[in-house]
């Protein structure tokens, strides 16, 4: 199975992905945005394109590889990616779906103020490409080909883990870590996020 945690800039991806593994049982956080960088660090200057999905050979590569995981992985596979494009997603998800893999998609959602705080908190500026693309990926992930839509505004990261392994049919271990072990941990998953923004 693949459980496809989608939602804009700041929405809670890439923590709540990991959060998740952390509590499923052989599963695998894949993240398709280190084929994206591979690309923008490879490609002359005066070819590069302005956001690595509109390379073809970056949907592709993904599809080939998730399928591959997908065939030979017998876990969950975890990816928290921001896909707003309708076409891409019918490249990859739909795809992925028509050749008969499992994919649970869901798109985290909040409100534009939300999703301010959270990525100011991750030190984005009004000037970042994240906090620029914010209404634009907003206005296109309300389109229902990306539901399942979970509204997290007043969620904890814990009840949003626990409503996608619900709507997914998984179980969940349960999480003996101290408070302070989550800080880190989620204050490490952040640092990481930061650190490929910059």
């Amino acid at each position: 199975m693949i459980i496809w945690i989608n939602g804009t800039f700041g929405s809670g991806k890439t923590t709540a992905a990991y959060e998740l593994h952390r509590r499923v049982e052989n599963s695998f956080v894949y993240d398709p945005e280190r084929f994206g960088y591979v690309f923008m660090r490879n490609v002359p200057k005066d070819l590069a394109k302005d956001d690595f999905q509109d390379y073809p050979l970056w949907r592709e590569a993904n599809y080939t590889l998730l399928k591959q995981l997908s065939d030979e992985f017998k876990g969950v596979i975890i990816v928290p990616m921001t896909l707003t494009n309708e076409l891409y997603f019918l490249e990859i998800i739909g795809r992925l779906r028509e050749n008969n893999v499992l994919v649970k998609h869901f798109t985290l959602t909040a409100s534009k103020s939300t999703i301010q705080k959270r990525l100011r908190k991750r030190l984005e500026g009004k000037n970042s490409w994240a906090f620029q693309q914010m209404d634009k990926r907003l206005s296109s992930l309300s389109n229902g080909l990306f539901k399942e839509h979970i509204q997290t505004d007043a969620m904890s990261i814990v009840e949003v883990v626990e409503t996608i392994a619900k709507n997914s049919g998984i179980a969940l271990k349960p999480d003996n870590r101290s408070i302070f072990r989550k800080m880190a941990d989620r204050l490490g998953v952040k640092a990481k996020e930061i650190s490929i923004f910059k």
